[in-house]
């Protein structure tokens, strides 16, 4: 397993890194969805319903289903809880992050299995 730092450290290598100020939206439940995120720094709320589901903090991702499911359509909304920084990942640089670090894909798994059994225990 790989620790936060090292996921962070991964998420530095993106050609694509973003700044969000507290109380920006990141993207909206329902639009389509090209990247999915990692934080490098702060915190992100992600909102169903206009309520809180979660709160990312540093060395996880969100957004990864834009990657992997078709149609690519988000099913949250996503809110910078505090200023933030994030790597945008493509689905270019996952495959090469996947390739260099094969753990980071596993990072990606257990994120997407924990956000599916807080989701089951939430219903």
């Amino acid at each position: 397993m790989l620790q936060p730092t090292q996921v962070i450290e991964l998420f530095m290598t993106s050609p694509d890194i973003k700044t969000f100020t507290a109380g920006a939206t990141i993207f909206e439940e329902g639009a389509t969805g090209e990247v999915m995120y990692g934080v490098i720094e702060g915190e992100v709320d992600l909102l169903v319903n206009g309520t809180v589901f979660e709160t990312i903090t540093a060395g996880d991702v969100f957004g990864e289903g834009a990657l992997v499911q078709i149609p690519p359509t988000r099913a949250s909304t996503a809110v910078a809880k505090t200023d933030c920084k994030l790597a945008a990942v493509n689905e270019a640089h996952f495959k090469f992050l996947v390739q260099e670090t094969p753990l980071f894909a596993l990072e990606v798994i257990r994120s997407l299995s924990t956000r599916l059994r807080a989701a089951k225990a939430a219903s």
